[in-house]
């Protein structure tokens, strides 16, 4: 199965997608945050990037889902900086602290490269929503290069659907994390109390594109959606909802990844809720939940396959 982007480049949609894309940085719209800087200039708005895309880290990553990671590994492109800022990212560093250097079209399209010529499966851009523009600006060398590997989209799940319809074509694999079905508690730990609502447009608009994950005879996926969902201590009726949403509104055949790691990092110690790890008891008890709601495609860690 070829990745799609290849015939948006031979079809010239790929170059207009990428011309439109840039547009919307003069008065930036991406994300939900609506900041409306000129990214061009030296106006910053959420995200606190310009028009350069900045970058922490590039390398075959092996700790993602074993559909990604095979043999070779996942081509993972951490980018600093987020839209969504959780106030419990693991990544704190990167994601609030700005840790990573600014990067060139050029640049980034080598690294995907690179990335391809050690083996990786894929390029898997993580935190991609900010740098939208900067992704296809740097896809297109890349492609007249010889990229030729699927492209997953990680996000956080906050994304405009006007954006996403900017990689319809592109984009061979989304894989959003849906954390919270609470305003509340995405108001508390992200500023978004928007966030449950813009995440099932998002994710619904991710199917339309993609459709139900597909995995290849040895076992790496090509094609599809993969929804990841933080499980969030004390938030057993959060993970109830996100997984009926997934039954009800997206697809009973999605392929989820009822995620164990969370733990208080970044600013968490703050909130009494989630100030402390997730206990064995809360994942194995979200495991039940994804298959009472009709959840069965779940990536699970082999010690817990006990269905």
């Amino acid at each position: 199965m070829e990745p799609v982007y290849i015939e948006a480049y031979k079809s010239g949609l790929l170059q207009e997608k990428t011309a439109k894309a840039r547009e919307i940085l003069s008065s930036c719209t991406l994300c939900p945050r609506d900041c409306r800087v000129d990214r061009f200039s030296k106006e910053r708005g959420i995200c606190k990037t310009g028009q350069y895309a900045q970058i922490s880290s590039y390398q075959p990553h092996f700790g993602e889902e074993d559909v990604l990671v095979g043999k070779g590994g996942s081509g993972t492109i951490f980018f600093t900086n987020c839209n969504l800022l959780c106030n419990f990212c693991q990544n704190y560093d990167i994601s609030h602290l700005g840790y990573g250097e600014e990067m060139t079209d050029e640049q980034i399209s080598n690294m995907m490269l690179y990335l391809q010529n050690k083996g990786c499966h894929n390029i898997n851009f993580v935190t991609p929503t900010h740098v939208v523009p900067q992704i296809l600006s740097a896809l297109i060398p890349a492609i007249e290069k010889g990229l030729n590997i699927p492209l997953v989209y990680n996000t956080g799940s906050y994304d405009n659907v006007s954006t996403l319809k900017l990689l319809k074509g592109v984009i061979d694999i989304y894989m959003p994390d849906f954390k919270f079905m609470d305003k509340a508690k995405s108001e508390l730990t992200m500023n978004a109390p928007d966030y449950p609502e813009v995440a099932k447009k998002a994710i619904k608009e991710m199917y339309r594109q993609v459709g139900d994950l597909i995995i290849d005879e040895s076992g790496i996926a090509l094609r599809g959606l993969l929804i990841r969902h933080l499980v969030m201590p004390g938030d057993a009726e959060g993970t109830r909802q996100i997984m009926r949403f997934i039954a009800n509104e997206i697809s009973s055949n999605s392929f989820v990844n009822i995620m164990p790691q969370y733990r208080p990092a970044g600013e968490a110690r703050k909130i009494k809720q989630f100030a402390f790890p997730l206990s064995n008891v809360e994942y194995e008890n979200a495991l039940e939940i994804a298959w009472e709601e009709g959840i069965i495609r779940l990536d699970k860690p082999w010690y817990l396959r006990k269905y």
